[in-house]
């Protein structure tokens, strides 16, 4: 900007200097008035050639101030950068350490589940032989009712002609009284006792009076399964023991 200035005083000069020899011989007024507007135009660039330099300055310390300005924040902008990227290598760690803790907990939650899977299949195993053994033992339950029933029923049958008693008492026992044996004493009781063993077999025990052939007789009827003819043989029994 500063040459272009000075070209353009050269040209000045030069127009000045060629109307200055054109008009020599002219009169000393015009002189004065040729001077008097070199003056003036010198005064004009001089002003606008100070106002170009001042501002030429001021563009240099500008320059200077940005420069002097970034290298005093190049080293906290290194130090931003290094920060930055320690910043980024520390978060990736927790997120590495995160992503290993969550597949070691996925892991883990897989067992669990396999280890509850066969905890529940075993249960229901359970579950399965507890109803098998149920229905088993409400099976034999019904049969022994219905045994027992049978046994009522059958004893009843008896009861007015054969003067038998029938009870029940301690342990699932019944208890089988015959009167009406000895002519002399009427009332006088003949008994045993009866039961289902866990075989569901007949168990005949406790005879008053005691009677030699009673496991014998529990034989037969376990094996006939006909309980009229064993009340009929225990009640022989016992008029037998009263005759001898």
């Amino acid at each position: 900007m500063v040459e272009d200035e000075l070209a353009l005083f050269d040209k000045s000069i030069n127009e000045f200097w060629n109307k200055f020899r054109s008009t020599v011989s002219d009169t000393s007024c015009q002189m004065v008035g040729l001077r008097d507007t070199y003056k003036d135009s010198i005064k004009a660039f001089a002003e606008k050639l100070s106002v170009k330099l001042k501002e030429e300055e001021r563009m240099v310390e500008m320059f200077l101030e940005y420069q002097n300005l970034y290298h005093l924040t190049l080293p906290h902008r290194r130090e931003n950068v290094r920060a930055g990227s320690h910043e980024i290598c520390r978060q990736n760690k927790l997120i590495q350490e995160k992503k290993e803790n969550l597949l070691k907990l996925i892991a883990e939650v897989k067992d669990k589940k396999q280890e509850l899977d066969a905890l529940t299949a075993n249960i229901q195993d359970l579950k399965e032989e507890y109803a098998r053994k149920r229905e088993t033992i409400s099976t034999a339950n019904k049969a022994n009712e219905e045994r027992l029933k049978r046994l009522q029923k059958s004893a009843d049958l008896y009861t007015d002609r054969l003067g038998l008693e029938i009870r029940k008492i301690y342990g699932d026992k019944l208890q089988f009284i015959f009167t009406n044996i000895d002519p002399k004493h009427p009332e006088s009781p003949f008994m045993f006792s009866l039961s289902l063993n866990e075989a569901r077999d007949y168990e005949v025990s406790d005879s008053a009076p005691h009677l030699e052939g009673l496991a014998e007789f529990q034989e037969n009827v376990r094996k006939s399964n006909n309980f009229s003819a064993f009340l009929a043989n225990v009640r022989k029994a016992f008029t037998a023991i009263v005759y001898n």
